[in-house]
């Protein structure tokens, strides 16, 4: 059997998958039941518009559902209270500096489940993130960009994201 890719999460991802997960099936899937049973009872289902869209909402949230029953049961959770803050690591806050654009980044580094650049977290599996992992401050790495480039940050700080 092949090995099962681990989902790495924090707590607080954990937290986030499981509350939405609760919401899908407590909340979500009682508003879908109603619709269907609104929709079905205007009658003639194979021209109704209002029942095939419940229908395709309903099945999207059994996919949503199964996506992260799926995530969780190949969850590993990092305890960021407990990470080192000697290397960068997966639960870690770093700030760099970006040497390519003189400018300063922060970023929390979570597992590939949880990452959002928006948010700044990024991905340990990133090519800025795997550059990131392992380094000290004061280290300067480097990141193969997907088009190709490189750039380069230096390690300013690290601490728990908490």
């Amino acid at each position: 059997m092949a090995d099962v890719k681990k989902n790495i999460l924090t707590y607080a991802g954990l937290k986030k998958l499981e509350d939405e997960l609760n919401d899908l099936k407590v909340n979500k899937m009682q508003e879908i039941s109603k619709k269907i049973g609104e929709a079905r009872e205007q009658g003639d289902l194979s021209e109704n518009a209002e029942y095939d869209a419940a229908k395709d909402e309903q099945r999207d949230i059994h996919a949503r559902i199964t996506e992260i029953e799926e995530i969780l049961k190949h969850a590993e959770v990092v305890v960021e209270d407990e990470a080192n803050t000697n290397t960068v690591n997966i639960g870690c806050k770093v700030r760099i500096l970006d040497m390519t654009f003189d400018e300063e980044e922060e970023f929390a580094i979570v597992g590939s489940t949880e990452a959002n650049s928006l948010d700044g977290k990024i991905s340990n599996e990133s090519p800025v993130g795997a550059a990131l992992i392992g380094a000290k401050v004061g280290d300067v790495v480097v990141a193969v960009l997907p088009n190709g480039n490189e750039d380069k940050y230096k390690i300013l700080a690290i601490e728990r994201n908490i």
